[in-house]
Protein backbone atom coordinates (compact mmCIF):
# COMPACT_ATOMS: atom_id res chain seq x y z
CA UNK A 1 0.00 0.00 0.00
CA UNK A 2 1.30 3.51 -0.80
CA UNK A 3 1.99 5.97 2.01
CA UNK A 4 0.24 9.32 1.73
CA UNK A 5 2.41 12.20 2.90
CA UNK A 6 0.95 15.66 3.45
CA UNK A 7 3.71 18.21 4.08
CA UNK A 8 2.52 21.62 5.31
CA UNK A 9 3.87 25.01 6.35
CA UNK A 10 2.09 27.75 8.31
CA UNK A 11 3.28 31.07 9.75
CA UNK A 12 0.96 31.38 12.77
CA UNK A 13 1.87 35.09 13.30
CA UNK A 14 3.23 35.62 16.79
CA UNK A 15 1.38 32.82 18.55
CA UNK A 16 1.48 33.88 22.21
CA UNK A 17 -0.47 33.88 25.47
CA UNK A 18 0.34 37.20 27.11
CA UNK A 19 -2.10 38.46 29.71
CA UNK A 20 -4.34 41.21 28.38
CA UNK A 21 -3.00 40.96 24.83
CA UNK A 22 -5.69 41.11 22.15
CA UNK A 23 -6.83 38.98 20.58
CA UNK A 24 -6.83 36.46 23.41
CA UNK A 25 -5.27 33.06 22.81
CA UNK A 26 -8.67 31.37 23.20
CA UNK A 27 -10.02 33.60 20.43
CA UNK A 28 -7.11 32.66 18.20
CA UNK A 29 -7.50 28.95 18.95
CA UNK A 30 -11.18 29.04 17.99
CA UNK A 31 -10.16 30.16 14.50
CA UNK A 32 -6.80 28.46 14.01
CA UNK A 33 -7.42 24.97 15.37
CA UNK A 34 -9.92 24.22 12.56
CA UNK A 35 -7.30 25.49 10.09
CA UNK A 36 -4.77 22.99 11.44
CA UNK A 37 -7.28 20.14 11.35
CA UNK A 38 -8.18 20.95 7.77
CA UNK A 39 -4.53 20.59 6.73
CA UNK A 40 -4.51 16.89 7.71
CA UNK A 41 -0.74 17.25 7.72
CA UNK A 42 1.57 14.34 8.41
CA UNK A 43 4.44 16.79 8.82
CA UNK A 44 3.77 20.41 9.77
CA UNK A 45 6.33 23.24 9.80
CA UNK A 46 5.34 26.28 11.88
CA UNK A 47 6.91 29.73 12.12
CA UNK A 48 6.47 32.55 14.67
CA UNK A 49 5.66 30.36 17.66
CA UNK A 50 6.47 32.44 20.76
CA UNK A 51 7.70 30.99 24.05
CA UNK A 52 5.97 31.55 27.39
CA UNK A 53 7.52 32.19 30.79
CA UNK A 54 6.43 30.13 33.79
CA UNK A 55 7.44 31.24 37.32
CA UNK A 56 10.31 29.09 38.48
CA UNK A 57 10.24 26.96 35.31
CA UNK A 58 12.10 26.95 32.00
CA UNK A 59 10.42 28.76 29.11
CA UNK A 60 7.98 26.52 27.17
CA UNK A 61 5.74 26.61 24.13
CA UNK A 62 2.56 26.54 26.21
CA UNK A 63 0.53 28.60 23.71
CA UNK A 64 1.30 26.00 21.03
CA UNK A 65 0.45 23.18 23.43
CA UNK A 66 -2.99 24.74 24.03
CA UNK A 67 -3.55 25.22 20.29
CA UNK A 68 -2.72 21.57 19.57
CA UNK A 69 -5.03 20.14 22.24
CA UNK A 70 -7.80 17.95 20.79
CA UNK A 71 -5.99 17.67 17.46
CA UNK A 72 -3.92 14.76 16.07
CA UNK A 73 -0.83 16.98 16.27
CA UNK A 74 -0.82 16.79 20.08
CA UNK A 75 0.60 13.26 19.78
CA UNK A 76 3.12 14.08 17.02
CA UNK A 77 6.89 14.11 17.42
CA UNK A 78 8.11 17.68 17.96
CA UNK A 79 11.31 19.62 17.31
CA UNK A 80 11.83 23.35 17.78
CA UNK A 81 14.53 25.99 17.86
CA UNK A 82 16.26 26.62 21.18
CA UNK A 83 18.58 29.15 22.81
CA UNK A 84 22.02 28.26 24.12
CA UNK A 85 20.23 27.35 27.37
CA UNK A 86 18.18 24.67 25.55
CA UNK A 87 14.85 26.47 25.94
CA UNK A 88 12.63 28.00 23.24
CA UNK A 89 13.32 31.56 22.16
CA UNK A 90 11.11 34.28 23.57
CA UNK A 91 9.69 35.00 20.09
CA UNK A 92 9.52 33.51 16.59
CA UNK A 93 10.49 29.90 17.19
CA UNK A 94 10.46 27.40 14.35
CA UNK A 95 8.61 24.15 15.06
CA UNK A 96 8.32 20.83 13.22
CA UNK A 97 5.50 18.43 14.12
CA UNK A 98 5.73 14.98 12.56
CA UNK A 99 3.56 11.85 12.55
CA UNK A 100 6.77 10.01 11.63
CA UNK A 101 9.73 9.65 14.02
CA UNK A 102 12.25 12.52 14.04
CA UNK A 103 15.69 10.93 13.87
CA UNK A 104 17.87 14.01 14.29
CA UNK A 105 17.66 17.77 14.76
CA UNK A 106 20.18 20.47 13.89
CA UNK A 107 19.99 24.23 14.35
CA UNK A 108 22.03 26.26 11.87
CA UNK A 109 23.07 29.90 11.98
CA UNK A 110 26.31 31.09 10.38
CA UNK A 111 27.61 27.51 10.28
CA UNK A 112 28.04 27.69 6.50
CA UNK A 113 27.66 31.36 5.54
CA UNK A 114 29.72 33.43 7.95
CA UNK A 115 28.69 36.92 9.00
CA UNK A 116 29.49 39.41 6.23
CA UNK A 117 31.27 42.66 7.20
CA UNK A 118 29.62 45.96 6.31
CA UNK A 119 30.15 49.61 7.26
CA UNK A 120 26.91 51.60 7.35
CA UNK A 121 27.08 54.64 5.11
CA UNK A 122 24.30 56.79 6.52
CA UNK A 123 24.75 56.06 10.25
CA UNK A 124 24.88 59.07 12.61
CA UNK A 125 27.52 59.28 13.92
CA UNK A 126 29.37 57.76 10.98
CA UNK A 127 30.75 54.27 11.37
CA UNK A 128 34.53 54.12 11.04
CA UNK A 129 34.87 50.34 10.69
CA UNK A 130 32.90 47.50 9.15
CA UNK A 131 30.85 45.36 11.54
CA UNK A 132 29.40 41.87 11.27
CA UNK A 133 25.90 41.58 9.81
CA UNK A 134 24.10 38.69 11.47
CA UNK A 135 20.65 37.29 10.78
CA UNK A 136 18.35 36.94 13.75
CA UNK A 137 16.76 33.54 13.12
CA UNK A 138 18.43 30.14 12.73
CA UNK A 139 17.47 27.41 10.30
CA UNK A 140 15.84 24.27 11.75
CA UNK A 141 16.94 21.06 10.01
CA UNK A 142 15.46 17.70 10.97
CA UNK A 143 15.78 14.20 9.56
CA UNK A 144 12.53 12.21 9.54
CA UNK A 145 12.06 8.46 9.19
CA UNK A 146 9.39 7.89 6.52
CA UNK A 147 9.69 4.11 6.73
CA UNK A 148 10.82 1.64 4.04
CA UNK A 149 14.42 2.79 4.57
CA UNK A 150 13.50 6.26 3.34
CA UNK A 151 14.43 9.50 5.14
CA UNK A 152 13.20 13.05 4.59
CA UNK A 153 15.71 15.85 5.06
CA UNK A 154 13.43 18.71 6.10
CA UNK A 155 14.45 22.35 6.48
CA UNK A 156 12.11 24.80 8.22
CA UNK A 157 13.05 28.45 7.82
CA UNK A 158 11.85 32.01 8.30
CA UNK A 159 13.85 34.48 6.24
CA UNK A 160 14.34 38.10 7.28
CA UNK A 161 11.35 40.35 6.62
CA UNK A 162 11.50 43.32 4.24
CA UNK A 163 11.24 45.75 7.14
CA UNK A 164 14.36 47.98 6.99
CA UNK A 165 17.09 47.27 9.54
CA UNK A 166 17.70 50.02 12.12
CA UNK A 167 20.38 52.58 11.21
CA UNK A 168 21.84 54.60 14.11
CA UNK A 169 20.59 58.19 14.12
CA UNK A 170 18.36 57.71 11.08
CA UNK A 171 14.93 57.46 12.76
CA UNK A 172 12.84 59.97 14.65
CA UNK A 173 10.64 57.20 16.06
CA UNK A 174 9.51 53.66 15.30
CA UNK A 175 7.89 54.59 11.98
CA UNK A 176 9.49 57.88 10.84
CA UNK A 177 12.84 57.93 9.05
CA UNK A 178 15.14 60.96 8.99
CA UNK A 179 16.20 60.49 5.36
CA UNK A 180 15.32 58.43 2.31
CA UNK A 181 18.95 57.32 2.04
CA UNK A 182 18.88 55.99 5.62
CA UNK A 183 15.66 54.09 4.93
CA UNK A 184 17.13 52.70 1.70
CA UNK A 185 20.27 51.51 3.47
CA UNK A 186 18.15 49.80 6.13
CA UNK A 187 16.22 48.09 3.36
CA UNK A 188 19.49 47.01 1.71
CA UNK A 189 20.82 45.47 4.94
CA UNK A 190 17.56 43.53 5.44
CA UNK A 191 17.91 42.23 1.88
CA UNK A 192 21.50 41.20 2.65
CA UNK A 193 20.31 39.23 5.67
CA UNK A 194 17.50 37.56 3.74
CA UNK A 195 19.76 36.49 0.85
CA UNK A 196 22.45 35.43 3.34
CA UNK A 197 19.99 33.07 5.02
CA UNK A 198 19.02 31.74 1.60
CA UNK A 199 22.69 31.16 0.77
CA UNK A 200 23.20 29.25 4.02
CA UNK A 201 20.11 27.16 3.26
CA UNK A 202 21.43 26.34 -0.21
CA UNK A 203 24.83 25.38 1.21
CA UNK A 204 23.10 23.02 3.64
CA UNK A 205 21.08 21.49 0.79
CA UNK A 206 24.25 20.90 -1.22
CA UNK A 207 25.85 19.18 1.79
CA UNK A 208 22.81 16.90 2.07
CA UNK A 209 23.12 15.99 -1.62
CA UNK A 210 26.87 15.43 -1.24
CA UNK A 211 26.37 13.06 1.70
CA UNK A 212 23.64 11.14 -0.12
CA UNK A 213 25.81 10.78 -3.23
CA UNK A 214 28.75 9.50 -1.16
CA UNK A 215 26.45 6.89 0.41
CA UNK A 216 24.93 5.90 -2.93
CA UNK A 217 21.50 7.10 -1.81
CA UNK A 218 18.80 9.26 -3.33
CA UNK A 219 18.13 12.34 -1.21
CA UNK A 220 14.57 13.33 -0.31
CA UNK A 221 14.85 17.03 0.60
CA UNK A 222 12.13 19.52 1.52
CA UNK A 223 12.38 23.22 2.39
CA UNK A 224 9.32 24.79 4.00
CA UNK A 225 8.60 28.12 5.58
CA UNK A 226 8.07 31.85 5.31
CA UNK A 227 10.64 33.07 2.78
CA UNK A 228 9.44 36.70 2.84
CA UNK A 229 10.08 36.54 -0.90
CA UNK A 230 7.99 35.79 -3.96
CA UNK A 231 8.93 33.34 -6.70
CA UNK A 232 10.80 35.85 -8.87
CA UNK A 233 13.01 37.20 -6.07
CA UNK A 234 16.66 36.40 -5.37
CA UNK A 235 16.25 34.28 -2.18
CA UNK A 236 13.99 31.80 -3.99
CA UNK A 237 16.38 31.52 -6.94
CA UNK A 238 19.33 31.02 -4.58
CA UNK A 239 17.61 28.10 -2.85
CA UNK A 240 16.09 26.58 -6.00
CA UNK A 241 19.28 26.61 -8.11
CA UNK A 242 17.58 26.37 -11.53
CA UNK A 243 19.75 25.16 -14.41
CA UNK A 244 18.77 28.26 -16.39
CA UNK A 245 20.70 30.27 -13.81
CA UNK A 246 23.66 27.97 -13.05
CA UNK A 247 24.14 27.07 -16.71
CA UNK A 248 25.25 23.57 -15.69
CA UNK A 249 22.99 20.63 -16.67
CA UNK A 250 25.07 18.31 -14.46
CA UNK A 251 23.39 20.03 -11.48
CA UNK A 252 19.85 19.28 -12.66
CA UNK A 253 19.23 16.71 -9.90
CA UNK A 254 20.04 19.32 -7.25
CA UNK A 255 17.33 21.73 -8.34
CA UNK A 256 14.62 22.35 -5.72
CA UNK A 257 11.11 22.43 -7.16
CA UNK A 258 8.41 24.86 -5.90
CA UNK A 259 5.24 22.83 -5.33
CA UNK A 260 2.96 25.87 -5.68
CA UNK A 261 3.57 26.05 -9.44
CA UNK A 262 0.77 23.50 -9.93
CA UNK A 263 -1.70 25.98 -8.35
CA UNK A 264 -3.41 28.39 -10.81
CA UNK A 265 -1.74 31.83 -10.76
CA UNK A 266 -4.97 33.54 -9.71
CA UNK A 267 -5.00 31.53 -6.45
CA UNK A 268 -1.24 31.45 -5.86
CA UNK A 269 -0.83 33.74 -2.85
CA UNK A 270 -0.34 33.26 0.89
CA UNK A 271 -0.48 36.88 2.10
CA UNK A 272 -2.51 39.94 1.14
CA UNK A 273 -1.07 43.46 1.26
CA UNK A 274 -3.19 46.43 0.18
CA UNK A 275 -5.41 44.12 -1.79
CA UNK A 276 -2.62 42.38 -3.71
CA UNK A 277 -1.70 38.75 -3.18
CA UNK A 278 1.90 37.65 -2.55
CA UNK A 279 3.25 34.10 -2.36
CA UNK A 280 5.68 34.34 0.57
CA UNK A 281 5.21 30.84 2.07
CA UNK A 282 6.71 28.02 0.05
CA UNK A 283 7.31 24.29 -0.07
CA UNK A 284 10.31 23.36 -2.23
CA UNK A 285 11.24 19.72 -2.77
CA UNK A 286 14.01 17.80 -4.49
CA UNK A 287 13.34 16.30 -7.90
CA UNK A 288 13.38 12.84 -6.33
CA UNK A 289 10.16 13.79 -4.48
CA UNK A 290 8.45 15.26 -7.55
CA UNK A 291 7.97 11.71 -8.87
CA UNK A 292 5.47 11.14 -6.07
CA UNK A 293 3.94 14.64 -6.02
CA UNK A 294 0.15 14.81 -6.29
CA UNK A 295 -0.78 18.46 -5.67
CA UNK A 296 -0.71 21.58 -3.51
CA UNK A 297 -3.40 23.46 -1.60
CA UNK A 298 -3.15 27.08 -0.43
CA UNK A 299 -5.88 27.72 2.17
CA UNK A 300 -6.39 31.40 1.37
CA UNK A 301 -10.14 31.50 0.81
CA UNK A 302 -10.81 33.85 3.76
CA UNK A 303 -7.29 35.20 4.29
CA UNK A 304 -7.54 38.64 5.94
CA UNK A 305 -5.78 41.71 4.57
CA UNK A 306 -4.34 43.28 7.71
CA UNK A 307 -2.53 46.07 5.84
CA UNK A 308 -3.80 49.62 5.56
CA UNK A 309 -5.21 52.06 8.09
CA UNK A 310 -7.52 51.13 10.99
CA UNK A 311 -6.67 47.43 10.84
CA UNK A 312 -4.80 46.60 14.06
CA UNK A 313 -3.72 43.02 14.78
CA UNK A 314 -6.21 42.96 17.68
CA UNK A 315 -9.02 42.77 15.10
CA UNK A 316 -7.71 39.56 13.55
CA UNK A 317 -7.51 36.34 15.63
CA UNK A 318 -6.33 34.38 12.59
CA UNK A 319 -2.86 34.58 11.06
CA UNK A 320 -2.18 36.96 8.18
CA UNK A 321 -0.51 34.04 6.34
CA UNK A 322 -2.34 31.20 4.63
CA UNK A 323 -1.30 27.59 5.33
CA UNK A 324 0.21 25.70 2.41
CA UNK A 325 0.14 21.90 2.06
CA UNK A 326 1.68 19.61 -0.58
CA UNK A 327 0.65 15.97 -0.98
CA UNK A 328 2.80 13.03 -2.03
CA UNK A 329 2.02 9.33 -2.57
CA UNK A 330 5.06 7.27 -1.63
CA UNK A 331 5.35 3.67 -2.81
Amino acid sequence: MPTMLRLATFNVENLDDKAGEMPLLDERIAVMRPQLNRLRADILCLQEVNGQEQPGQPRRLTALEKLLQNTPYAAYHLAHTTTTHSVPYDVRNLVVLSRFPILAKQQIKHDYAHEPLYRKITALPAETAAKEVTWERPILYVTIDLGNARKLHLINLHLKSKIPTEIAGQKFNEHKWRSVAGWAEGYFISSMKRVGQALETRMLIDQIFDAAAAAGEEAFVGVCGDFNADMDEVPIHAIRGPVEDTGNPALVHRVMVPCEMSVPASSRYSLLHLGKGFMLDHILVSRSMVTFYRGTEIHNEILPDESGAFRPDSNFPESDHAPVVAEFELP
